[in-house]
């Protein structure tokens, strides 16, 4: 193996196997977030219960919970992505939803940088292999994303209905009231699914190589 190494603002950038074994790990993530963005679109669109109220409607789910295992997986950027571009699609394509996708984009985001941040910048769960250790923090991390969720998705929607969408005040309450009790029962819903499956899969992921560090080796050296 030949390496190159060349400064470059007061760094070193070393070409040859670690370039490459980078550029495969960026492209294996891009694989799996476009994966687990498709799992998030197919979650909502197919596994869904819509409740129509007055003209709009709001969803019993699993989305949220892939959304969150992404994050878990990949990193709160990552996963996040996956999670606001897949319901997003999902959003656009349903002419019920259709009007909420930004709204839906920027909450679902936040769902995976709050658990990526709790799962990984604080308890960085991928460098443990503690199994107990890992389950408690998976579980928090899933509820500090998804209470979020809870608590701003109505009050988001409430505001983004009444003065984006010019909805009745009225209508936009009623509708926000429906929204908490949905998504409280997804949020419950879906940390109790997140949980099982991240602990079930986490292991064979690790042991096949697939499971990639949430912080990727840098091609800049310091």
């Amino acid at each position: 193996m030949i390496i190159t190494v060349f400064p470059y603002k007061n760094k070193i950038i070393q070409k040859g196997g670690d370039y490459m074994e980078n550029k495969n790990s960026r492209i294996l993530k891009l694989i799996q977030t476009g994966i687990l963005a498709a799992l998030c679109f197919v979650s909502f669109t197919f596994l869904s219960i819509k409740i129509p109220v007055g003209g709009d409607a709001v969803s019993l789910h699993v989305g949220n919970a892939f959304c969150v295992l992404a994050a878990l997986l990949l990193g709160g950027w990552y996963g996040g992505l996956a999670g606001a571009i897949g319901m997003t699609i999902s959003d656009l394509l349903d002419p019920t939803y259709a009007i909420g996708a930004p709204k839906t984009f920027i909450l679902k985001l936040c769902i995976g940088l709050i658990t990526g941040l709790i799962a990984h910048k604080y308890a960085k769960i991928d460098e443990s292999n503690d199994k107990k250790y890992v389950a408690k923090w998976t579980i928090i991390a899933s509820i500090g994303g998804l209470a979020f969720n809870v608590v701003f998705d109505p009050i988001v929607g409430y505001f983004y209905k009444q003065y984006v969408l010019g909805q009745p005040q009225q209508v936009a309450a009623i509708l926000a009231k429906f929204s908490v009790f949905a998504t409280l029962i997804n949020a419950v819903v879906s940390i109790i699914l997140v949980n099982i499956i991240y602990n079930a899969i986490k292991p064979v992921l690790t042991k096949a190589g697939l499971l990639l560090p949430v912080e990727n080796n840098k091609l800049i050296k310091q």
